[in-house]
């Protein structure tokens, strides 16, 4: 029996975990459990452990007696973790890149050309951020990686708004931040690749705290 409430929980984690990344649920929307048992056919027990396992990957807010949300920032709160951001992740960076493997560097420029040919939206995102975890893949932590794919959740869906804000120059930006990003990974030059990922993710930044109207229009609450 508990291992069938594992697995339930495993299921329902990859599930919820997928709609709140693809942003079928939105910041601040309500998670009822009651909903969930239903839809998976599972009981309360593994809804709750689902709920946990996503409220420490930074996704989901529990409030003790009272329900779960989809996790949500303010702007105040968004610039805080960007800027906790631009200072982890070369960090992360740094320690990645002497440990990368020869298939993980074959893939960085075929994934900047594929960013650069994206349909939609939600695909650009999907492959940004296989793009950046795989730059961070050599590292070997104890808890700076699981902090920043932490940092990574929290920010999801304003990396959304982000690409849905950004005209056609910003686009072309990005994409030859990545490729700067990729060739100084693939040179070994540790110094010039964090410099390029401490802006690029600056960038981001500055341009949520021009446009504080989204984080409106993504509250869900």
């Amino acid at each position: 029996m508990a291992e069938k409430t594992a697995g339930s929980a495993v299921r329902i984690t990859e599930a919820l975990r997928a709609d709140i990344l693809g942003g079928l649920l939105r910041p601040g929307e309500r998670i009822r459990q009651e909903v969930l048992a239903e839809r998976y056919g599972a009981s309360r027990l593994p809804v709750r452990d689902a709920l946990r396992s996503l409220e420490a990957e930074g996704l989901v807010i529990l409030v003790p007696n009272t329900g779960a949300w989809v996790a949500k920032l303010s702007l105040d709160e968004c610039q805080e973790v960007y800027q906790v951001r631009e200072r982890v992740e070369p960090l992360l960076l740094r320690m990645s890149v002497p440990g990368l493997q020869q298939s993980a560097l074959d893939r960085l420029l075929p994934l900047v050309e594929a960013m650069r040919g994206a349909a939609h939206v939600e695909e650009f995102l999907a492959l940004d951020r296989e793009f950046h975890m795989l730059t961070y893949s050599g590292a070997e932590t104890t808890m700076l990686g699981e902090l920043v794919e932490r940092l990574w959740n929290t920010t999801q869906h304003y990396r959304r708004a982000f690409a849905l804000l950004g005209t056609e120059r910003t686009a072309r930006g990005i994409h030859l931040e990545h490729e700067l990003l990729a060739l100084a990974i693939l040179r070994g030059d540790v110094e010039d690749a964090g410099r390029v990922l401490l802006g690029h993710i600056r960038t981001t930044r500055l341009e949520l705290s021009r446009h504080p109207e989204v984080f409106h229009v993504l509250d869900g609450a």
